[in-house]
């Protein structure tokens, strides 16, 4: 008798056990479920190459919103005309709660009684890079800002640059003749045709409001880019004899060639290959037409050869930055098969 009142406990106290496990399970999953939707970022907003500044009036118009003009705003490299590197909108901390922390780029600035640099990837929305910076003076804000220009303008560019290639991968065309001509892939956007095509050359270009973009794809026999002597006008000299092959002005006897020999130029890795990075101005030759370029030539050793992506734009009555953050966007999403 008492071995049965025993087990009817046990088994009435197991089964209330069981009961409140699964009603503590259900609260848990509830509880996480609304935590997970509290904290789930929103799209990010902005215009590409534009940059959110959150400071107070009284240190914007200073020494400190001197120095964030002068920096972010300066002009970027390799366009004939003068654009700034980013489109620069600010705005009063009191707005930090506000609209202002679903854009893309943030620069943070306080002055208060502590130093900080930091540079946060999705901290309100995603994507997103916020930058924070604090100091207890001007001249310590000030400082560092010059110290961290470099580093915080190549953080956004990168961002800038992943977010066109996710809107290009939305709507791409077909590029099997790039992958078995060039044994590599790269992704470019409806709205570019195949203009011409030779076994070691290709050409795409993009119509737009009164000009066009465009991409040249081609190989070279293959040479040392480590040498500095003679490197950066062998490539420059490379372009103007394949331009002058392809490319001509709205008369067969004009030429595409570089305007200025001494370009800007840069030594990067692209897909795990030594690359050298040049911007400068194209222009035509006995012909009313120039732009900017970005051209990058890859040391492909395993196949023994150089590989040259170069992007163009032309486009006379427009802005030139955001139409080569396009072509650039395009080129560094080559993958080699």
């Amino acid at each position: 008798m008492l071995k049965k009142s025993l087990n009817h406990i046990f088994i009435k106290n197991k089964k209330n056990y069981i009961n409140n496990f699964f009603i503590v399970l259900f609260y848990v999953i509830i509880l996480t479920s609304c935590q997970k939707k509290q904290y789930k970022l929103i799209e990010s907003t902005g215009k590409i190459n534009s940059l959110s500044v959150i400071i107070d009036d009284q240190l914007w118009n200073g020494e400190i919103g001197d120095s964030i003009r002068n920096k972010f705003a300066s002009p970027i490299i390799g366009l004939p005309q003068e654009e700034p590197i980013f489109t620069i909108n600010q705005y009063p901390i009191k707005l930090l709660e506000g609209f202002t922390t679903n854009n893309r780029n943030i620069l943070l600035i306080k002055k208060e009684n502590k130093s900080r640099f930091d540079i946060i990837e999705n901290e309100y929305a995603k994507p997103q890079v916020v930058v924070h910076i604090s100091g207890k003076t001007v001249q310590e804000i000030v400082d560092t800002l010059e110290n961290n220009t470099n580093k915080i303008i190549k953080k956004i560019k990168q961002a800038e640059i992943k977010k066109v290639q996710a809107e290009i991968k939305k709507s791409l065309i077909k590029t099997k003749k790039i992958s078995t001509k060039f044994g590599i892939t790269i992704d470019i956007p409806k709205g570019y045709r195949f203009v011409t095509r030779k076994s070691k050359f290709i050409w795409l270009k993009k119509e737009i409001v009164s000009g066009s973009n465009s991409i040249l794809i081609y190989q070279t026999p293959i040479f040392d880019l480590s040498k500095s002597k003679n490197r950066s006008q062998k490539i420059l000299n490379t372009r103007d004899s394949i331009s002058n092959l392809y490319i001509h002005g709205s008369l067969y006897s004009t030429k595409m060639v570089v305007q200025n020999k001494k370009p800007y130029t840069n030594k990067i890795i692209l897909e795990n290959k030594k690359t050298i990075e040049s911007k400068g101005v194209w222009e035509m030759q006995n012909d009313n037409m120039s732009g900017p370029f970005i051209n990058y030539t890859i040391l492909d050793k395993k196949h023994n050869r150089i590989i040259v992506l170069d992007g163009f734009c032309y486009a006379p009555s427009k802005e030139k930055r955001d139409l080569m953050l396009e072509l650039e966007a395009i080129i560094k999403s080559i993958k080699f098969l």
